[in-house]
């Protein structure tokens, strides 16, 4: 058996948002925020996936939306690259989807917990060897709770989880494994075959059962996000030789510390824009020109945003948008 990876947008969806995954997904959530206790009994998935969606290299920043049989919200995302700004991302999706509960005349009564669950295949949070996180509101110096705590954040980090299959001791740890494992098995493990919802799981991700349209699309999507990790890089590494070279040519005549600080940033953002370019002539093919010129024109900052809100646009409208919106005052 070969099976595929839930990492990507496509295979998370299929395996964790459509309307036939139910179960599973009371079970995983179950195990991730309620530590594998039967806390959830029901849940609506909000705007499932279904087979005949197209779907997009990255249509959308949340993978999959449920409500709760508490009423209670939960925005669950994987996130494969990095990105600039991302845990700010998190909070504004996290609050916006708190906020927009409430009707026109509705009191705050109305409000309902939201939680967002985020895994992630790189690392957030240097205080700690925990690959499990929670946060909420609390009181700086006493740490105690805000009353009726409303919102809470629980990141899950895949590279600090570093269990073999025969360490695995929790249903929790059983569906960490999968997500980040799924790819490296050849078949069932007896353990998770034992666990309906987990067996369910694997054999939807088994490559067997994709048709041959869902397979190109987890292919094509798998291709975009090699790309993307390989313009990262290459940014980096371009961005910080120029940024050094300008560096040292301005440090001559201002100072070394000065002029290495500017022509990082100039380098940075040089990098910046032709990354930035790159994917969105990935994306929506020929830029025009008048455009090209205005994102040339952004500074450090700008581009930096832009960088990261690129991967949400679905058109081109959505960039002029942004430019008309950020890209006005440098």
């Amino acid at each position: 058996m070969r099976f595929i990876s839930p990492k990507t947008d496509f295979a998370f969806k299929k395996i964790f948002g459509s309307n036939d995954s139910k179960d599973i997904l009371i079970s995983f959530l179950n195990a991730l925020i309620y530590d594998a206790n039967p806390v959830i009994q029901d849940l609506e998935i909000i705007d499932p996936y279904n087979p005949g969606d197209v779907v997009d290299l990255k249509d959308s920043y949340l993978d999959v939306k449920a409500l709760l049989d508490n009423g209670s919200t939960v925005l669950i995302e994987m996130q494969v690259l990095n990105v600039a700004c991302f845990e700010k991302r998190v909070i504004y999706n996290l609050t916006k989807t708190y906020a927009n509960q409430l009707k026109y005349g509705e009191g705050y009564s109305y409000l309902k917990p939201a939680i967002a669950l985020t895994i992630t295949d790189f690392l957030m949070f240097n205080q700690t060897q925990r690959f499990l996180t929670r946060f909420g509101l609390k009181e700086t110096q006493e740490l105690f709770d805000y009353p009726d705590p409303e919102i809470e954040l629980i990141f899950v980090e895949l590279p600090k989880f570093t269990k073999t299959l025969d360490e695995l001791d929790s249903l929790t740890d059983k569906w960490i494994y999968f997500i980040k494992e799924a790819p490296s098995l050849e078949v069932i493990p007896p353990t998770f075959s034992q666990l309906p919802e987990l067996d369910k799981a694997m054999n939807i991700a088994n490559q067997a059962n994709l048709s041959v349209e869902e397979l190109e699309k987890l292919r094509k999507q798998e291709m975009f996000l090699e790309d993307q990790r390989g313009f990262i890089i290459q940014a980096e590494q371009d961005g910080l030789a120029k940024g050094l070279e300008q560096g040292l040519e301005r440090g001559l005549e201002q100072g070394l510390e000065r002029g290495l600080e500017r022509g990082l940033e100039r380098g940075r953002r040089e990098e910046g824009i032709r990354w930035t370019l790159r994917l969105l002539d990935r994306q929506f093919g020929l830029i025009a020109p008048e455009i090209i010129n205005q994102i040339q024109n952004l500074s450090f900052e700008q581009v930096e945003r832009l960088g990261n809100d690129v991967l949400g646009f679905n058109s081109l409208e959505d960039l002029s948008n942004w430019l008309q919106e950020n890209g006005m005052n440098r």
